[in-house]
């Protein structure tokens, strides 16, 4: 997914905020979804269920600065039967600036708790799984 870097995203320096980065990893996981055919809306009307963060690990590699054309690359590096693992890179044309790893739960929205993630994102999901 493609991000251009604004002044809303920079620091004094003009230097992308850190927790900007993750910002960009939200969107990019949502519009991953959203291009298998799954709003996230629409599931949390349909099913009640929702995708929480439940843990991310992150590696600043280099910074991006102010005007940056930036590529989010997602990848989902795992799948049980409640939660997705997904490795996300941004990269300036073929640098990799950050590296992330966002474990998400699927949670059943009105009691709060992790569920199964509903079967025919299941099956979705599998053919998107890079291989252990």
């Amino acid at each position: 997914m493609p991000v251009r870097v604004y002044y809303e995203d920079t620091d004094a320096a003009g230097v992308v905020y850190y927790a900007n980065y993750l910002r960009f990893c939200e969107r990019a996981r949502t519009e991953w979804l959203r291009a298998l055919g799954f709003e996230q809306q629409a599931l949390l009307a349909a099913e009640g269920v929702g995708f929480v963060v439940r843990s991310v690990r992150a590696d600043y590699l280099s910074p991006a600065r102010l005007d940056d054309g930036l590529t989010v690359v997602s990848s989902l590096a795992g799948l049980r039967r409640a939660s997705l693992d997904f490795r996300q890179e941004i990269m300036r044309d073929d640098e990799r600036l950050f590296v992330a790893h966002v474990v998400l739960a699927c949670v059943d929205w009105r009691r709060q708790r992790p569920v199964a993630i509903p079967a025919a994102m299941q099956q979705r999901f599998q053919t998107y799984a890079i291989p252990a």
